[in-house]
């Protein structure tokens, strides 16, 4: 067991189980990886909404990093929602501070049903601060529409976006199509760029409500498949795969948008086999 793969998520916790830590905890054990967590904030979600948000103080934050970082360490690290600019730049400087190769950064900003989950003056802070340390970026439409603040309709504009956000830091940009407008009928498409090529990722799309999750999943599914050791491309892609049957197995719970399927096989979603898990 010494040589088990290690992730840290640095994001909220969804008492729902859902999204968030929870999310991120259970992605990483589906694919064999050990898994450790700072709370960022507490966060009162469930299905149809959020009812509050409780931020765990920056210096707390910081100190669980060490905590984690000191002792077991990470061979990747993903952030998710990380409140607002205090937090934020104590969450750089702990990771600047220990060193990160592997993070994948999700720009979380809105949940699922619109409620704002980071303060709107934190965003340049994340952009300085947090970005810059990336190794990957994944943000929906929502969240590249507002980091590049441009609306984005085509494939065209998708490049120019990802163009413009891995000029902000980052060395690989995700630009993660489910809200997309552009997206052939029946298909979801993601798109990847590293600065050298530009790569679709599609997979179908299930007409399913319970998405609760998808991108603290999906960028969790990322940076476990990093801890594993796959390059960036081979990660996104066996992440989209898991994602995509992870979505179209949902167990149906609550009375909103449901969790997805954390135990999905993301072997049935297409023909080349990912990483077993340990």
């Amino acid at each position: 067991m010494r040589g088990i793969p290690r992730a840290l998520t640095i994001a909220g916790s969804d008492c729902s189980g859902g999204a968030g830590i929870q999310a991120d905890l259970k992605a990483f054990h589906r694919f064999g990886v050990f898994g450790q967590s700072v709370v960022t904030a507490v966060v009162a979600e469930n299905t149809v909404g959020v009812q509050g948000v409780l931020a765990v103080p920056p210096a707390f934050v910081a100190l669980q990093i060490e905590s984690c970082l000191s002792d077991v360490g990470a061979d990747a690290i993903k952030t998710g929602m990380l409140v607002d600019a205090p937090t934020i730049r104590a969450v750089a400087a702990a990771l600047r501070a220990r060193g990160c190769d592997r993070l994948v950064v999700d720009p979380v900003m809105l949940a699922k049903g619109g409620a704002s989950l980071i303060d709107p003056d934190a965003v340049r802070t994340l952009v300085d601060e947090v970005f810059p340390l990336a190794l990957v970026v994944t943000p929906n439409v929502p969240e590249a529409e507002a980091l590049v603040g441009a609306e984005l309709r085509t494939e065209a504009d998708f490049r120019r976006a990802a163009e413009a956000i891995r000029g902000m830091g980052p060395r690989v940009v995700v630009m993660k199509g489910g809200h997309s407008p552009a997206n052939p009928a029946g298909e979801s498409v993601d798109f990847a760029w590293d600065g050298r090529e530009w790569r679709a990722f599609t997979g179908p799309r299930s007409p399913d409500r319970n998405t609760h999750g998808t991108g603290c999943t999906f960028s969790a599914a990322i940076a476990a498949l990093l801890a594993r050791g796959l390059e960036p491309f081979d990660a996104i892609d066996q992440a989209k795969r898991y994602i995509t049957e992870a979505i179209r197995t949902a167990p149906g719970l609550g009375c909103g948008h449901g969790p997805v399927n954390h135990w999905a096989d993301p072997q049935t979603s297409g023909p080349d086999s990912p990483v077993k898990p340990l």
